[in-house]
């Protein structure tokens, strides 16, 4: 289990979903840098985000579900203590 810890979680988007993250991308970089970059530069951008950056986003949100499911257990069980019978 624990090699599954260490490997970096693929991150994949729909096709519309990319597009739209490649539309997203190339306007912010035309209008916050005045870069103008094509297609394949933009979707080499887009690459390095979900490569690089994207999993630390990621395990962040994977680590605050597993607190929150945690909590929410430890309730739960307090619950069933308080419900049993002596």
């Amino acid at each position: 289990m624990a090699a599954s810890r260490n490997k970096t979680p693929v991150l994949t988007l729909a096709p519309d979903q990319e597009r739209e993250a490649l539309d997203t991308l190339k306007r912010f970089l035309e209008d916050r840098f005045e870069l103008e970059l094509g297609s394949f530069e933009v979707a080499e951008v887009l690459e390095v985000f979900a490569k690089d950056i994207a999993p630390h986003y990621y395990n962040r949100a994977v680590a605050d579900i597993q607190l929150h499911l945690k909590e929410r257990f430890e309730s739960i069980e307090s619950d069933l203590w308080a419900l049993e019978k002596g």
